[in-house]
């Protein structure tokens, strides 16, 4: 059984001029046990709008999806109750601390401030996270320590799929590597199976089984990292994943975002 399964998936969504933007246009992919499969795409090319899909958030106009066999449209609070998702807008009460947000996500789960507190430590020492600063309000805390505390609030509940939307974008070097490590250890450690869209290559490559490159709500390629680049090698040499990119779609990432805006 595939942890995550899509088959001809299709979402329009009407701007306010009567436009009509095809975010996903037909597609298929899935995610194994206990496997990381990346998307690469610039920005609009549909990531954020696939992980909505998937995660129960959006309602797609056509085609099935699948988590560990359970039709995620028909059956969203069972196929919610499996996963969890971190996406670069991860929103929060900034008011309150990050100790005070972390027990709050557990007791919507039915966890108790007991039983979390430990487990809540445990995770903030996982991944390079100053348990002194848990104390502090949300909003005095840097974006980076934001996210880890959004990885930290997913993995509440030990989620088997992770739904992993641009987790490291706007960190700095060190707070990226801590949470590529730890994606890696929850991989390991719980066997879960992650989709993780990004537009970072050295992160995709790092991380990922398999990577897919996306754009116009299209995926043009889904490959192990090694296989998708030989695809595009010329005369002998083998390219790198972002001249593997370039290939593919003609752009660079910046240059793709850019076409977007």
């Amino acid at each position: 059984m595939k942890a995550l399964e899509l088959k001809n998936v299709d979402k329009s969504f009407k701007k306010r001029r009567g436009e009509v933007v095809r975010a996903l246009d037909g597609i298929s992919l899935s995610v194994g046990k206990g496997e990381v499969v990346g998307i690469l795409g610039p920005n609009g090319s549909g990531k954020s709008t696939l992980v909505r899909v998937l995660s129960t958030l959006v309602l797609p106009d056509a085609g099935e999806v699948e988590v560990f066999g359970v039709d995620a449209v028909r059956h969203p609070k069972q196929v919610q109750r499996m996963m969890n998702r971190v996406s670069v807008e991860a929103s929060f009460f900034k008011k309150l601390s990050a100790m005070e947000n972390l027990l709050y996500g557990s007791k919507l789960y039915g966890v108790t401030s007991r039983e979390a507190r430990p487990r809540i430590g445990e995770i903030l020492d996982n991944i390079g996270f100053d348990r002194k600063r848990a104390t502090e309000p949300m909003e005095h805390l840097s974006r980076g320590m934001q996210q880890k505390i959004a990885l930290a609030r997913a993995l509440l509940t030990s989620p088997v799929l992770m739904l992993l939307d641009e987790p490291t974008t706007g960190l700095d070097p060190r707070s990226k590597k801590d949470v590529q490590a730890f994606i890696r250890k929850i991989r390991t450690a719980h066997d879960s199976s992650i989709l993780l869209c990004t537009h970072d290559m050295g992160e995709a490559e790092e991380l990922c089984d398999r990577v897919g490159i996306m754009v116009d709500g299209k995926i043009l390629a889904l490959e192990k990292p090694d296989e998708l680049k030989r695809r595009y090698a010329t005369n002998g040499r083998v390219p790198d994943l972002e001249e593997t990119f370039m290939a593919a779609t003609g752009f660079s990432v910046e240059e793709a975002s850019a076409e977007k805006e």
